[in-house]
């Protein structure tokens, strides 16, 4: 049982190094020395758990969807509009993009043109993306004329984008780059009656706990 902990804790510790260092270097630059070091093991025991860069790639995109696949999964029982679940779930990606390096790492893998698409965490998103709003379509929350196939795009397209840019600049995964782009394009994405409803902010942030008060002498 020891032996399996320290092995599982060495896996994840690669793939996390991974992450990190095809996030900050790229596919085709990182050496999986760097990553061996970066990690904390020694080459061999790299090869032990991974054998090749594509197999370690790998293993940062499947644990990149199953997180992606935890933010969408949590959307469908939020109540509300369903393009406030949208706007919910793209603020929670770029929050967790900031918090969390294998997804930062596995955006990064997607882009590089030599990586398969199929297990890319962005088809996974726009996907997601697709089924909810083609229910809003179908149940009128999308303006007339607006088709869910070309939103999704849009999202998927600006998403992807503010993750790219955030690579340099963190600033472009925070709120307010995101409450923007929702504020240019909710009036003439959202129902006229849905739109007085919408919080572009995306889901607000817990309100601190009241004092608690002294009890009357």
């Amino acid at each position: 049982m020891v032996k399996q902990q320290r092995a599982a804790r060495t896996r994840q510790a690669l793939i996390e190094a991974a992450a990190a260092v095809f996030a900050e270097e790229g596919f085709a630059a990182a050496s999986l020395s760097t990553i061996s070091r970066q990690a904390g093991v020694s080459n061999g025991a790299l090869h032990f758990h991974f054998a090749s860069k594509n197999a370690l790639a790998d293993a940062v995109e499947a644990q990149a969807c199953e997180r992606l696949a935890r933010i969408t999964a949590t959307a469908p029982a939020r109540p509300g509009p369903l393009l406030q679940r949208v706007i919910d779930a793209t603020h929670t990606l770029m929050e967790a993009l900031t918090a969390d390096v294998v997804l930062r790492g596995a955006f990064a893998l997607a882009c590089e043109p030599a990586r398969p698409r199929e297990s890319s965490p962005h088809i996974h998103w726009q996907h997601w993306l697709e089924g909810t709003l083609h229910r809003a379509e179908r149940t009128g929350a999308l303006a007339r004329g607006i088709r869910a196939a070309d939103t999704a795009r849009t999202l998927v397209a600006a998403t992807v984008g503010f993750a790219v840019l955030g690579a340099d600049d963190p600033a472009w995964l925070g709120r307010p780059h995101m409450t923007a782009l929702w504020n240019a394009l909710l009036p003439g994405l959202a129902a006229r009656q849905d739109l007085p409803r919408l919080r572009s902010t995306g889901p607000h942030p817990p309100a601190p706990a009241a004092p608690h008060s002294r009890p009357q002498p």
